[in-house]
């Protein structure tokens, strides 16, 4: 027996040349067709998995550009508070007298003369620490400072609100003398 099957049969005149090439071209759709739906399938997941990367990449990267945006609007906040108290720092302050207080629970002194002593006692001057060093700074520019970080600012020492408002209203009678620097 020489040939194929489908020679066969052909010379045997039970299939026509027309008839074969259409039980060839369904015979062909039917083995293609399983494999496309298949890779339908797989082209499916393939794209929500790309989908999802590509949703996951550009959350991740919102992420970072907003912590980027977060730094650098804290740098440039430091810079303008920087700015704020060199521009509005007091000159010329020193003197003799010595200004005791309290930063973080320590005691430090500053060497001021006369008004800035008593400019400082009423609050019309606040101190500032900038990158270890102290600042006189005056009350026109606190505001602005208190705006961006108010931890740069040395707090007033508390006043004691322990003795009654009549024991304050006598000894304000006695008055403190001059010559008497705590």
């Amino acid at each position: 027996m020489a040939g194929s099957l489908f020679d066969q049969l052909k010379k045997s005149g039970l299939v026509n040349e027309h008839k074969a090439k259409q039980i060839k071209r369904e015979k062909y759709q039917q083995t293609k067709q399983p494999k496309s739906q298949k890779d339908l399938q797989s082209e499916n997941d393939a794209a929500k998995l790309v989908a999802e990367a590509k949703r996951l990449k550009a959350e991740k990267d919102r992420q970072l550009n907003l912590e980027r945006q977060q730094q650098q609007a804290e740098r440039a906040k430091q810079a303008e508070l920087k700015q704020i108290l060199q521009s509005n720092q007091l000159k010329g302050f020193g003197g003799e007298i010595a200004f005791n207080f309290a930063d973080d629970k320590q005691v430090k002194t500053l060497q001021v003369n006369a008004t800035t002593h008593q400019r400082l006692g009423s609050g019309k001057i606040r101190i500032a620490r900038l990158e270890g060093a102290y600042l006189l700074i005056p009350d026109t520019a606190v505001e602005k400072i208190e705006l961006r970080d108010p931890s740069v600012l040395i707090p007033f020492a508390d006043k004691d609100d322990s003795s009654s408002q009549q024991d304050q209203d006598y000894y304000a009678k006695f008055e403190i003398p001059d010559d008497l620097v705590w």
